[in-house]
């Protein structure tokens, strides 16, 4: 009896080799191929003859210029959650599809039967389909959850053709697959998880929601390095990415969206996890604020902007005498920026720390990635080198560049009405994000270069 035939595909890109390699030929990376079977070749019925194949296609669909189609905002109905709703911006769309993807055990499925729930008690049918859990187990978690009496329909299926012949039966508002990674198409010969499998069944429920308007929500999987496990194919194709962010030690959570085509990227809502579920964050700043009853040295707080929310955040630096090979460590920062201020510090504001271990921390595990930090990290490394705190209320942000000048950092405005509404007094910030009508309650600074910067806070005590 002939032996089937194996190839190997990449977890990573798809590529395929007739042999195992420890190495991706495709994409380079290490250990990503997995044995499969080939997928038998249909005989050539989709093949096109040209020139005649092409001419038959060229009239299927006509070409409108842009200016005839008629434009519509996008309807949207509240999920019942209002930071899920924040980040999805402003509810779930009709026809739309989400993939949202996060560590095991952070909190994926609790949100989406809290959402689900509250879709339903709105009127909308819903469908939850678990491919991961059986139906006794999802039950389980409702009622530890306090959800009660809930009309949600759930299937415990993992065969993508039952999924949507259910889903034609049952014509449900929006549909849960949970998880993307242990669906499988009858199509295709390859195990659930792999790549092919994957990219079908997400093309398939893709195709399904734009064609009858059901909103589907994948939960996807994501690999040790944080990225969403499956082929990179699979963010293109849906309309919003959302990433669960957040230690698992930590009660909060951070949903962060990368790709929406109907609202704000970099948007986060804020959850705190509690015994009935997940819980929305009002006012995120103080998660990110530690609460010292006295300005302490090596303390300075920013604002920071996630999405079209302003954030404030507390910078910590620590400042130690060091041995032959001083260290540089950030957290929450970015190492090598730390690196360029310290030299900056040095150059154009006279403050050294050459021999000096240099610690920053960014309190709350927030993690900042715009340079509107700078002023804020420099200010704390200055605080705690001479051993004098802040004023208390105080606040600065800005971008610093190598020659010591400070540049503007964007929505400079809201950042500070943010701020005042926060009950903070005194701010150092750039010139150009001076607002032109004082801000009640809040006393401002506004600084060209980092070296008047350094003088007003020493003038400050």
């Amino acid at each position: 009896m002939a032996k089937d035939k194996t190839i190997y595909t990449c977890n990573a890109c798809g590529g395929t080799t007739p042999r195992w390699l420890g190495k991706c030929p495709h994409c380079g990376a290490w250990n990503s191929l997995i044995e499969s079977v080939p997928e038998a070749t249909s005989g050539g019925k989709n093949r096109l003859s040209a020139p005649q194949g092409y001419a038959g296609l060229a009239n299927a669909q006509p070409v409108t210029p842009l200016a005839a189609i008629e434009a519509q905002d996008v309807a949207r109905t509240p999920s019942g959650i209002e930071e899920l709703d924040r980040v999805l911006g402003g509810g779930v769309v009709e026809g739309g599809v989400v993939l949202i993807g996060g560590d095991p055990g952070i909190g994926k499925s609790t949100l989406l039967l809290q959402a689900m729930d509250a879709l339903q008690r709105a009127g909308l049918p819903t469908l939850y389909v678990t491919g991961e859990e059986s139906g006794a187990q999802v039950a389980l978690r409702s009622r530890r959850l306090g959800i009660d009496g809930s009309q949600v329909n759930l299937l415990a299926e993992i065969q993508l053709e039952k999924i949507l012949a259910t889903v034609e039966a049952t014509q449900p508002a929006v549909v849960v697959i949970d998880s993307i990674q242990t669906m499988y198409s009858d199509q295709l010969t390859s195990a659930p998880g792999s790549v092919a499998q994957v990219r079908e069944c997400a093309a398939h429920l893709t195709r399904m929601a734009k064609g009858t308007g059901i909103t589907v929500i994948l939960v996807g999987h994501v690999t040790k390095e944080g990225a969403l496990a499956g082929p990179r194919v699979l963010e293109h194709m849906v309309d919003t990415v959302l990433y669960f962010e957040g230690d698992t030690h930590s009660p909060h959570r951070l949903v962060r969206a990368i790709k929406n085509r109907f609202g704000a990227v970099n948007e986060i809502g804020v959850f705190a996890m509690t015994e009935k579920g997940l819980k929305g964050v009002s006012n995120p700043s103080a998660i990110f604020l530690s609460q010292h009853t006295e300005p302490v040295p090596g303390s300075c707080v920013m604002v920071t902007l996630e999405g079209t929310r302003p954030l404030l955040v507390e910078i910590q630096a620590l400042v130690d005498g060091a041995g032959p090979a001083p260290r540089r460590l950030s957290v929450g920062l970015d190492k090598d920026r730390l690196a360029m201020l310290l030299a900056v510090l040095n150059r154009h504001a006279g403050v050294a720390c050459a021999d000096q271990d240099v610690f920053v921390n960014a309190v709350g595990g927030v993690r900042i990635g715009e340079p509107a930090a700078d002023l804020a990290v420099m200010l704390s490394i200055t605080s705690s080198l001479r051993g004098k705190a802040l004023p208390k209320g105080f606040i600065a942000f800005g971008e610093v560049g190598l020659a010591g000048e400070v540049r503007p950092a964007p929505r400079g405005q809201d950042r500070l009405k943010e701020a005042a509404k926060l009950g903070f007094t005194v701010a150092v910030v750039p010139k150009a994000n001076a607002p032109k009508k004082p801000i009640p309650g809040l006393t401002l600074h506004a600084v060209e270069r980092v070296d008047e910067a350094m003088n007003i806070v020493r003038a400050m005590g």
